[in-house]
């Protein structure tokens, strides 16, 4: 806020000095209110952060007042009032912590109160964030766990001080960013979540045939096939999965916690034990309908295969259910991963060199009508699951 006023002057004054501008004789014209507003994708950024689970405080310089209005504009501390650097300095330790978890809005800040807020967060189990431009900024952005520093208007001792520079000084870039790595972390572990069951059910496999002495229902080049065209194909689709629905209306983890939920591994257990039990039934039905040992290993090549081609579908959508259109319309690359594996198959089952090296044989019909019926049943299964799983989480 500043004030105008005016004073006439003879017209021939060429210069005006101090003490021209001292001796008084002006009148007053009025005020000029200067204001730079929020960015208005800062302000959206801000709410889809809350819907996050993630606070955003604001530490300035400004005064108390002004800090107070920006920050509600922006979302920020609604309903409260800015703590001043003046009662970051008198409070102790203990009592900073307790500052720093209820009030978001902090005025007439030093360097060292922003490093004392980071502190206090830290020690109240935060993980911080903090931005910054300025070479005063550099020890806050240190300290934090995560240093992002402006990369236009930034000082050089901020960006080497920092873990990330934003190229655009735009803020809500950082809220892409965190979308982005919450969608990464999703899609490794339903990489995992996937990969593992194939493991366990053929570990199952062997492991039920040796321990009751039965013929083995896979071979170890068989084993080693499955693997091999699950790898190449199926698995490497779940990296191009985009966001889930629900991926920015999450808590944050707990940081140092396992990366697989506990609702993966329930996941990973009874989908072991679903596909190697089906596996392992398919193997001991065929041999006693009289079929040969080739034929039968090849059914129990199918299940296992076909069986986690639906497991693909299911696992393309982890927290919510996949019967949605989404399953069609996204990640066209999962769609070409899932019919390559099924060409790959129809290979190793019907080409002459492919059953000389595998030790494989053709089958008819209920080759893949079996096969695909308990891949829809493990798919029904999961999406079951998700369902009690989602109510779980809805009543918590």
């Amino acid at each position: 806020m500043l004030a105008g006023a005016v004073k006439e002057v003879p017209a021939d004054t060429n210069s005006i000095t101090t003490d021209d501008v001292d001796a008084g004789g002006f009148a007053f014209v009025g005020f000029y209110g200067i204001i730079d507003p929020p960015r208005e994708e800062a302000i959206d950024t801000i709410a889809t952060l809350h819907n996050a689970g993630i606070r955003i405080e604001m530490t300035t310089g400004d005064h108390a007042g002004t800090a107070t209005a920006i920050g509600h504009q922006m979302g920020i501390g609604q309903g409260t009032t800015a703590i001043t650097g003046a009662e970051i300095e008198d409070a102790s330790d203990d009592e900073l912590r307790e500052v720093a978890r209820d009030h978001d809005i902090f005025a007439r800040t030093s360097p060292a109160h922003k490093l004392r807020l980071v502190r206090a967060l830290q020690v109240n189990g935060e993980v911080v964030s903090m931005t910054g431009d300025g070479v005063n900024d550099a020890p806050s952005l240190k300290r934090a766990d995560v240093g992002v520093a402006m990369g236009i208007k930034g000082t050089e001792a901020t960006k080497d001080a920092a873990d990330v520079v934003l190229a655009d000084d735009n803020f809500a870039t950082i809220g892409r960013a965190v979308h982005m790595g919450r969608t990464i972390y999703d899609n490794l572990v339903k990489s995992i979540t996937f990969m593992l069951p194939t493991n366990g059910a053929q570990g199952l496999v062997v492991f039920v045939a040796v321990l009751f002495g039965l013929t083995l229902p896979l071979t170890p080049v068989q084993v080693l096939w499955v693997n091999t065209i699950t790898a190449v194909t199926l698995s490497l689709a779940l990296a191009f999965e985009p966001s889930e629905p629900d991926v920015m209306n999450r808590p944050p983890r707990k940081p140092g916690g396992s990366i697989l939920p506990r609702e993966s591994l329930i996941r990973i257990a009874y989908v072991s034990l679903l596909i190697g039990g089906a596996t392992i039934g398919v193997f001991l039905w065929s041999r006693d309908q009289g079929m040969d040992v080739a034929v039968s290993r090849t059914l129990a090549v199918n299940t296992i295969v076909v069986a986690q081609m639906f497991f693909l579908l299911a696992s393309r959508f982890t927290r919510t259910s996949s019967l949605r259109k989404e399953l069609f319309t996204t990640n066209p690359i999962s769609w070409g991963a899932f019919v390559l594996m099924g060409l790959l198959q129809v290979a190793f089952v019907y080409l002459p060199f492919m059953n000389s090296a595998f030790a494989s044989q053709a089958v008819d019909i209920r080759g893949w009508l079996l096969p695909v019926a308990i891949g829809i049943v493990i798919f029904l299964v999961i999406e079951v699951e998700k369902a009690f799983q989602h109510r779980a989480r809805s009543k918590s």
